[in-house]
């Protein structure tokens, strides 16, 4: 990678997950299967999306207000995911009825024909560290001349809604502007939809933007006799989907420091995941030691619960009870060890969402979608309200 730039071709899109801060400067890495990059800057110019693919963050000066006081039981060893579902009569934190704005309905199961919502009605309390109280007003007065970019695939998208429709509380919000054209997120010819939306509260100068990415690494077709296009995954050049079938569909082949890796096949596919995950994190900490008011996160690994099967062998995941699998997290060490090890020895944090999210297997869309008479359960994404909103939480603690 090229330095303040991750690069990426139109059939890649984007790779990780990464946001940047630069009044109170932060970088998270959301880890779906894959990263997703997430920035926030004080200021949209300082954010551009390159029509040739390229998404860069301007060398700009960066001036910002200062940092707020610390919590007081928050300290530097406080561990956020170590901690225990508690119920709340407050949650959820929007209507899944009402925020059709934002909200799409494949992931909005209280428009579904879903009839057990209790898995809405619980918080995450950590041991040991403040929880913050987050609300719409309270989030974008922290990111007052901010903007906040989630960039990754699908489970991206989820906390970007989830995200959206916490900052509107839910409800029609006619005067926040679309921005999409000034990051170049707009809908190209015979595409499905753009690349990715921005949103602007005027009130707060608050950017919300999602760009959609959908591998880790760099994409590069290569030249081959075939009818068929094949391209090499570069693991080392960080650009969700690493499992076998979009391997094989999207006929990628492994690549690290420009040579194939083994024959290019998936033999080595987790050792191919965590090479990409530790380039990530060096690429990102390089970038810190250029900027050093900044602060970055690695997300972890969003758990998948299909049971006998998976999503096209027949896997579901029927259950309504909350909990029912325990409510406490007490271990020391995170459930996804490769991004813990990713970021050892750098400046890069974890934002670990793995087991607390493991504990929550009946908050799935399951068969509840409107694709449901397929025979297809989504034991993958959330329904929203539900487990993104948490993970938003847990960042904004940490902003």
């Amino acid at each position: 990678m090229k330095a303040g730039c991750v690069h990426r071709l139109p059939v890649n899109k984007l790779c990780l997950g990464l946001l940047v801060l630069l009044t109170v400067p932060v970088i998270v890495l959301l880890l779906d299967g894959a990263p997703v990059l997430t920035i926030l800057s004080s200021t949209p110019e300082k954010l551009k999306v390159f029509s040739q693919g390229f998404l860069q963050q301007r060398e700009q000066e960066h001036v910002g207000l200062p940092s707020p006081a610390p919590r007081s039981r928050t300290t530097k060893n406080c561990n956020y995911a170590k901690g225990r579902w508690v119920a709340d009569e407050k949650r959820p934190l929007y209507s899944g009825n009402e925020c059709k704005q934002w909200l799409s309905k494949m992931w909005a199961c209280r428009m579904m024909k879903r009839a057990h919502f209790s898995y809405e009605n619980y918080r995450w309390q950590p041991y040991d560290c403040d929880m913050p109280e987050f609300t719409g007003p309270n989030f974008l007065e922290r990111m007052k001349h901010k903007t906040l970019a989630f960039v990754g695939d699908s489970l991206g998208r989820q906390q970007f809604q989830s995200m959206m429709c916490i900052a509107t509380g839910g409800k029609f919000s006619p005067e926040v502007e679309d921005v999409g054209p000034k990051y170049g997120l707009v809908k190209a010819p015979g595409a499905l939809r753009p690349d990715g939306w921005a949103y602007r509260f005027p009130v707060t100068n608050t950017t919300i933007l999602f760009y959609w990415s959908a591998s880790l690494s760099e994409l590069e077709p290569l030249k081959t006799k075939s009818s068929v296009t094949s391209y090499a995954l570069h693991l080392d050049r960080p650009g969700h989907h690493w499992n076998r079938g979009k391997f094989n569909g999207n006929h990628w082949e492994l690549y690290a420091d420009g040579k194939p890796v083994g024959n290019g096949t998936l033999a080595n596919l987790n050792h191919a995941k965590n090479l990409t995950l530790y380039s990530i994190a060096r690429w990102v900490d390089s970038e810190l030691a250029r900027h050093p008011q900044k602060k970055a996160f690695l997300r972890t690994i969003s758990p998948r619960h299909f049971v006998n099967g998976d999503w096209n062998t027949g896997g579901t995941c029927g259950k309504t009870i909350p909990l029912s699998n325990g409510s406490e997290v007490l271990q020391d060490h995170s459930s996804d060890l490769p991004a813990e090890s990713a970021v050892k020895g750098t400046q890069v944090k974890l934002l670990d969402i793995t087991a607390i999210s493991q504990l929550r297997d009946e908050g799935h869309i399951s068969n509840s979608t409107f694709k449901a008479f397929t025979g297809i359960h989504d034991c993958l994404h959330w329904c929203l309200p539900g487990i993104p909103d948490t993970w938003n939480e847990l960042l904004f603690a940490q902003l």
